[in-house]
Parts: structure tokens; C-alpha cells; sequence
């Protein structure tokens, strides 16, 4: 309990003027926040990337703000239900949600969520980046995404490529490579990425973009290469394996990622008290060495989900666009 006032007075104190008289409320209600357990909504299923890291960092966060974290899963359009259920909770911090880049940017990119993203939440922090890895078989004749793209070119509409469904985020970071690079391959959708794996294998299509835990094993067997990775920072785990970006299309930046939000209106004292205990979680050793078994770079204080999301709001509405992407169903 000690440990939870001292870093309620960090946290304020760091606030500053900036807090002033006019804050003096927001003041009241972070001196006595938590008073009670708090919820923290994941959009996907038990045992999944969502569920597994809002778990491995409940339990810290819990023992630093002085109250415990209850993991809550709402799986469902494309986890846009849990989403609109942060939005529509009262700013009170104790429902907060671990959101990824699926009903933040590519679900309101693609219908109207119910919510609005720019506007119906309070960005805490980014928590971590879980960058696409870009696989193929070992039959395929390319080792690198220009010899990927050099293919494409000779074969316009000759190669496929698979995703986990349309709409998803291999399926977007596909279609960037190829806006990017003037391109042309066949999408084919399947119902989630173990199919995918399946079908890469047996030869139906000939690559995609997948997330590490989903491929690691198959990487270490030789059953699939890795070519690149979709975010601009190199993964700890493959380090061997370049950016898109500094392979040959400067710029490319598509991870996937989760970030700590809340409803609209958190105090920011509030908010100053999650950072500070986000922060600090995401520094500890066990931390950082489990999300780099699931394939994720820490991304606390060093990306602001207040840029990200609109500014990757902006990119997949224009692509969506100008692929003509649509969702299943």
C-alpha cells in the first residue's frame, strides 16, 4: 500500500503546473483512485496474444497501484464489442481496455464501429508493437522482399497470398506491400492463421504475413523463411530478419499492436498514475523477456497511440479505399 501512495505522489508530482488550480478536482479523484478492483477488457478469446499479454502485465500493474486487475474477454467483431464497451463505461478508471489496431484503426476504417476512435477514448499509453512477419515456403524462389517484389513483377497475378481473413492486419499489411511496390497477387482468405500455415506448406499460396508466435515453430523446422517484418525496428527474436523499410520500401510500417485506453474524460490524474505504473511494469526484466517470446517490442514512452491511431486511421482508409477492400460478411 505504501508502495501505491508513493507512486500516486510521483505521478502528481510530475503533473505539475500543468495540474494547477483548475485541476483541483481531477486531484481529489486520483488521491483516492483505486479505491476497488479494476476491469481491464481484452477483445479476443482466452489464449490468445490479447489475453496472454493483458495477463502477464495485470499482475504487476495490480501490485503497483494497490488493487486488482480483472482480465475480462469480449471476443467478437473483430473485438469492436469490447472496444465500444470501454467507450460507453464512465471515466472513472476502473474499466480500462487493452485495444489493438483492429477496432482502433482498421474496423472504423472499414464501417462505422458504433464508436468513434479519435474521440471516444483516452489514449494512456502504447504497450507494445507485435509487427507481421513476412513468410514463405522454402520452395519459394525469393529469399528477400525485393526478390518478392522482382517476382511479382514477372508473374503479375500468378502468385497468392493468404491472410487470416479480409480486413485483417496480414491481409492490410499485403495490401500495402503491393500498393507500395505496384504489384499484383491474389488474396485468398482463410479463417484464421493456422490454415494459412497449412496452406503454405502444402503449396497454395505462396506467402503472408503472419505474427512470430504464430510461425516460430515453423521457422525453427525449415518449414517456412522469414523474409521481412512490417514495423520499422527489427525483432528481438529474429534478428536476422530486416525491416520492409530498410530493405527496399522506405517508410513501411504496419505492426500490429496493443495499447492501455480508457472512456473519454479520464481524469489526468488518473491518467498520469496508469502511465507511471505502466511505465514501470513494462521495465521489468520477466516483462520484457516475455514479450519477446511472443514476438512484441515494449513500446511504452516510446510511441504515442495519440499519433498513432489517427495517423493510422489515415492510412488504411485510403487504402481500403483504393484496394476496394471489404469485410467478410
Amino acid at each position: 500500500m505504501t508502495e501505491n501512495v508513493n507512486l500516486r505522489r510521483r505521478a502528481l508530482l510530475q503533473g505539475g503546473a500543468g495540474l494547477a488550480l483548475s485541476s483541483l478536482v481531477v486531484h481529489g479523484a486520483a488521491q483516492t483512485w483505486p479505491a476497488r478492483p479494476i476491469r481491464l477488457l481484452t477483445g479476443y478469446a482466452p489464449g490468445g496474444s490479447s489475453d496472454i499479454t493483458a495477463r502477464a502485465i495485470s499482475a504487476p500493474l495490480a501490485r503497483l497501484l494497490g488493487q486488482p486487475i480483472v482480465v475480462d474477454n469480449k471476443p467478437g467483431a473483430s473485438s469492436a464489442l469490447a472496444a465500444a464497451e470501454v467507450a460507453r463505461a464512465a471515466p472513472d478508471g476502473y474499466t480500462l481496455g487493452l485495444l489493438d489496431n483492429a477496432p482502433m484503426t482498421i474496423v472504423p476504417s472499414l464501417r462505422n464501429p458504433g464508436y468513434d476512435p479519435l474521440t471516444g477514448f483516452t489514449s494512456i499509453s502504447m504497450v507494445t508493437q507485435m509487427p507481421q512477419v513476412l513468410v514463405a515456403a522454402p520452395t519459394l524462389p525469393a529469399n528477400s522482399v525485393r526478390e518478392l517484389i522482382e517476382l511479382m513483377k514477372k508473374q503479375p497475378g500468378k502468385l497468392n497470398y493468404g491472410s487470416g481473413g479480409s480486413g485483417s492486419v496480414g491481409h492490410l499489411c499485403a495490401e500495402l506491400l503491393k500498393s507500395r511496390s505496384q504489384t499484383v497477387a491474389v488474396h485468398v482468405p482463410y479463417r484464421g492463421a493456422a490454415p494459412v500455415v497449412t496452406a503454405l506448406m502444402a503449396g497454395e499460396i505462396q506467402f503472408a504475413f503472419l505474427t512470430y508466435t504464430g510461425t516460430a515453430a515453423f521457422l525453427k523446422s525449415g518449414n517456412l523463411k522469414a523474409l521481412a517484418v512490417s514495423s520499422t525496428t527489427r525483432l528481438p527474436t529474429l534478428p536476422q530478419v530486416p525491416t520492409i523499410a530498410e530493405n527496399v520500401l522506405p517508410g513501411f510500417d504496419a505492426p500490429g499492436w496493443f495499447a492501455l485506453l480508457a472512456p473519454a474524460g479520464l481524469p489526468a490524474g488518473i491518467v498520469a498514475i496508469l502511465n507511471k505504473a505502466l511505465a514501470d511494469t513494462m521495465k521489468m526484466p520477466a516483462i520484457v523477456s516475455r514479450m519477446e517470446e511472443l514476438g512484441q517490442i515494449i513500446a511504452t514512452g516510446k510511441v504515442d497511440p495519440k499519433q498513432t491511431i489517427p495517423t493510422e486511421l489515415e492510412q488504411w482508409k485510403r487504402l481500403i479505399t483504393e484496394r476496394k477492400i471489404v469485410v467478410d460478411g
